[in-house]
């Protein structure tokens, strides 16, 4: 039967090496802030638990003191298996000290695990991460010197090659809803994310461990509509109710974001003419009716802004990989939230519609590019962002549409008269001869017969089997100089070689059509 407790009271539940299946996606959306904090603070005040395990597949925290970073405390935390890190930085310092065994596998991939764990399957067996520094052959998903167990390895099935994930136990789940019954059904109708709530706890609960539910609202036994029941009470042991529960950091409640009221689309201002602006102008080219995509977080969501604007969101459907369908995303802190969505599902549902190939079209960014293709956004240096959903995505789509700026620090430019300045450049190029960390395989996605581009606000390259090659360069730039001169390799060529779209360069809307 289920406990209602206090936070406190539900931390003194976690014992010493217990592994931990934490749920949050940043931004403070569907995630059990309270819980986290009550066992953060009991450690700082006792010395426990201690030894601890935790388990993420997105990044969970406020880039300071919430979240994942209550639990980076010596002692207290023995290894992290996340999928998205740049919430926590405390948590990344631990791991670039070696501090703890540090892990980075797709968020996917720790999506689905969850359900695999909950059956008593033997791990998941997916090509989500061949080729990329997941794939045992480079650095299975590794870290640091401190993680030692291989947590990935390679098999073969019908003469296929495939990565198998080892399972893991959970002795502790931790969730967020909005609302439970006396029984401990859960409803998550005021969330953003249905994000892994329900595999979480069927993982746990099908371990023999715990699941602990935090909730804003309390209500009488067989009050909820069990058509909105999203985690049944026979999967709940413990019930936490925090009347202050935000539904991110933005604020308490915002209905547009759960779906409760719709937003006037009159409210979604138009962006500015910028360096942004002109790379998801120049992505936005490759959409076409009735395709169904996703878009990443940073520049890449600017393509939602840059298609409402142009009149076309009613001819292609956007998803993000928390599990939102349709609507616009949201953008900044809350990414993996939507405003005005068509639809909710879980995120493993939505990872296994992507990992089929149920994805037209991604934009996603960029942080380096190289001579082979090959894509970075995880590790720069002591900089451990992780990879979150970007290696399921990247992988499966049927065309991929990388956007970032050409070079990055500093970088200021401006449009005049239809042409592109750069008034500062950048103090790093983006384009290297080799990567610090295989994200996206070029020779992965060639093999594949992947469609790829990487656009830029001065040029756009697509990939081919010798890597990428320059197709397009903005009026405006020269080649030579502001160009060829700030990569680290040379590309390809195309003998076809043209200026991108004036248009895109234009105040006004660029008047896209199909």
């Amino acid at each position: 039967m289920v406990q209602f407790m206090s936070g406190p009271e539900a931390a003194e539940l976690i014992q010493d090496g217990d592994t931990i299946a934490m749920l949050g996606n940043g931004g403070m959306t569907v995630e059990p802030r309270l819980v986290y904090r009550c066992i953060g603070e009991r450690f700082a005040n006792t010395g426990a638990p201690r030894g601890l395990t935790l388990i993420h597949s997105a990044g969970i925290g406020d880039r300071a003191d919430e979240g994942l970073s209550r639990f980076a405390q010596d002692a207290m935390t023995k290894r992290v298996i996340g999928g998205h890190w740049a919430w926590s930085p405390r948590m990344q310092a631990m791991a670039n000290q070696g501090r703890i065994e540090a892990y980075n596998l797709p968020q996917g991939v720790i999506c689905q695990q969850y359900r695999e764990i909950a059956a008593k399957r033997p791990g998941l067996i997916t090509r989500t991460g061949l080729g990329t520094f997941v794939d045992p052959r480079i650095d299975g998903g590794k870290l640091n010197s401190a993680a030692t167990e291989d947590l990935v390895s390679l098999i073969e099935v019908a003469g296929e090659t495939y990565l198998h994930y080892k399972p893991w136990h959970i002795d502790v789940g931790i969730i967020k809803g909005s609302t439970a019954d006396l029984d401990g059904n859960i409803v998550m109708t005021d969330e953003v994310a249905f994000l892994e709530a329900q595999a979480i706890a069927q993982a746990a609960h099908n371990c023999g461990g715990l699941v602990i539910a935090q909730v804003r609202n309390l209500a009488e036994r067989g009050s909820l509509h069990p058509q909105l029941v999203r985690v049944p009470g026979i999967l709940v042991d413990v019930v936490v109710v925090d009347p202050d529960q935000w539904q991110t950091s933005q604020g308490v409640h915002d209905p547009a974001l759960c779906g409760a009221a719709r937003r006037p689309m009159a409210a979604f201002e138009p962006m500015p003419l910028n360096q942004r602006k002109i790379i998801a102008r120049r992505a936005a080219h490759e959409l076409e009716p009735g395709m169904v995509i996703n878009l990443g977080f940073g520049i890449p969501d600017g393509v939602a802004s840059v298609a409402h604007e142009e009149h076309l969101m009613d001819d292609i459907t956007a998803t993000i990989e928390q599990g939102l369908i349709g609507g616009i995303p949201a953008q900044g802190d809350i990414f993996g939230a939507a405003y005005n969505p068509q639809a909710f599902v879980d995120a493993p549902s939505q990872f296994d519609f992507y990992a089929g190939g149920g994805l037209d079209l991604t934009c996603l960014g960029m942080a380096q590019v190289d001579r082979h293709g090959n894509v970075n956004v995880s590790r720069f240096g002591a900089t451990i962002a992780g990879c979150g959903g970007f290696i399921d995505i990247s992988q499966s789509a049927e065309m991929a549409v990388f956007c970032g700026t050409f070079t990055a620090g500093g970088l200021q430019t401006e449009v005049v008269d239809g042409e592109l300045s750069v008034v500062a450049e950048g103090r790093a190029t983006k384009f290297v001869d080799e990567v610090e960390h295989i994200t996206f395989s070029g020779r992965q996605a060639h093999l594949q017969g992947q469609t790829v581009l990487y656009v830029t606000e001065r040029a756009v390259f697509r990939l081919t089997e010798d890597g990428p090659e320059l197709i397009e360069v903005a009026p405006g730039i020269d080649l030579q100089t502001q160009v060829l001169d700030l990569m680290g390799f040379r590309p390809a060529i195309s003998p076809e070689l043209t200026t991108m779209d004036a248009g895109i360069f234009a105040e006004a809307p660029r008047g896209l059509t199909f």
